[in-house]
């Protein structure tokens, strides 16, 4: 059963019960601002269900954001882990630009979260489901 729990411009989140899979759906132009507002809902809602696994969705995403790329690797997914996220999937967007602020963000090696890139939903979800 899916619960949605946010329904904004630029993300939507919502949280598979069954899975235990919390969904992060990027939309838009993405800013440093509304990259940060958004990680902060995120982590929130992993917090609120305590899940482990999150699918990060930037397939409609239209722009670079790589101005944002150092806090999400070294402010952000640290307080992740704390918060229990272990496995994060990341769909990568079609746009360019967005696709080398996802890889600016992960040169920073994450550590303690299993972050996976992925070029589909579905392969992000399988590998979810299989974890």
């Amino acid at each position: 059963m899916h619960k949605l729990f946010l329904f904004d411009p630029h993300i939507n989140i919502s949280y598979n019960t069954v899975t235990d899979i919390l969904y992060a759906d990027w939309t838009g132009n993405q800013t440093k601002e509304s990259v940060i507002d958004g990680c902060e809902k995120i982590l929130y809602y992993l917090q609120k269900e305590k899940c482990k696994k999150v699918l990060n969705d930037n397939t409609r995403v239209s722009s670079i954001w790589s101005d944002a790329a150092e806090w999400v690797a070294v402010d952000w997914f640290p307080r992740m882990h704390q918060a229990g996220c272990s496995f994060f999937a990341w769909v990568y967007s079609p746009n360019t630009y967005s696709r080398l602020s996802t890889d600016a963000t992960l040169s920073f090696n994450i550590r303690d979260v299993m972050a996976i890139t992925f070029d589909s939903f579905e392969n992000a979800e399988s590998w979810l489901k299989a974890v």
